[in-house]
């Protein structure tokens, strides 16, 4: 489970550390079961941690870097672009207009929209799908006329 046999070698001596200092605790009629809970739980704590304990590469840093890093250009059209979604969401009828805000301007998922709305979920999908085509029809009359 480890991918490493010092790793491996470390997790048993944690296991057998922790299986002596609970022994007060222990019950002989389940010794396999409890020895074995005790080391499955040190490896998932291991693999859990995993992701914590690797370092990037320095290569691998400096190009996710520059991944994110917009030009002025790129992050003016993507605020523009934010806020024609916004327009578009505010020209819609209530309550289409809200779930519109929250969905498609804030980002939020139809779960969110729902827990903090106090709607059913099926409720806040059919209006975010009606909500979507009506941005659809008006930008289509924006583009025709």
């Amino acid at each position: 489970m480890t991918g490493s046999q010092f790793d491996a070698e470390d997790l048993t001596q944690e296991t057998f550390l922790s299986i002596y200092k609970n022994l007060a605790s222990f019950q002989r009629d389940y010794e396999k079961a409890w020895v074995c809970k005790i080391a499955t739980n040190k490896a998932l704590d291991f693999q859990k941690g995993a992701g914590r304990r690797s370092e990037p590469r320095e290569d691998a840093y400096f190009a996710e870097l520059q991944d994110n890093k917009a030009s002025p250009e790129e992050a003016y059209l993507r605020l523009e672009a934010k806020e024609e979604v916004r327009r578009l969401c505010q020209g819609l009828k209530s309550p289409y207009r809200e779930v519109a805000l929250e969905h498609f301007y804030r980002e939020k998922t139809a779960r969110e929209i729902a827990e903090e709305s106090g709607k059913g979920i099926k409720t806040v999908q059919t209006q975010i799908y009606r909500a979507k085509a009506m941005i659809k029809k008006a930008l289509e009359r924006r583009t025709a006329g």
